[in-house]
């Protein structure tokens, strides 16, 4: 069931809102250069059901490689809640176009069965083949 989810970084600078049925969520951790040094585990809503609340001003901004996600973090606690990406892809039947923010799970006011029941994809960024999996996943 789609629903309103809070969310924060450590310090509590940071606060959004973003709208999501986690239950049916396509989920992901990557392997890339960033997403595994950070174990960071997403998934992607539309810009119009994601809230900034709190802590515009406590966000910075890092890109790298292609500039295609902008990751954002706090400038107190290092968490980084979300990112912001555009997109105009397609896979096989799933067409994903414009502005989304891609939400950190482990920010989020989840419960912990919430989480235990998502399901989650794994993606072999490190090779550019986000739609395969890497050979070894139990480190993500």
């Amino acid at each position: 069931m789609r629903r309103t989810y809070r969310g924060s970084c450590h310090c509590g600078a940071v606060r959004f809102e973003c709208e999501i049925d986690l239950a049916a969520a396509d989920t992901s951790r990557c392997n890339c250069s960033i997403c595994a040094r950070t174990r960071y585990w997403k998934t992607l809503v539309k810009a119009e059901d994601f809230r900034l609340v709190q802590g515009a001003d406590a966000l910075a901004e890092y890109s790298f490689g292609s500039n295609t996600i902008r990751h954002r973090f706090c400038r107190t606690c290092g968490v980084k809640p979300f990112g912001r990406v555009h997109l105009d892809l397609k896979f096989g039947d799933m067409e994903m176009r414009g502005e989304y923010y891609a939400i950190n799970l482990a920010v989020l006011d989840a419960s912990d069965e919430e989480l235990a029941a998502a399901n989650v994809r794994f993606e072999d960024g490190r090779n550019d083949d986000y739609m395969s999996p890497p050979a070894v996943t139990s480190y993500l």
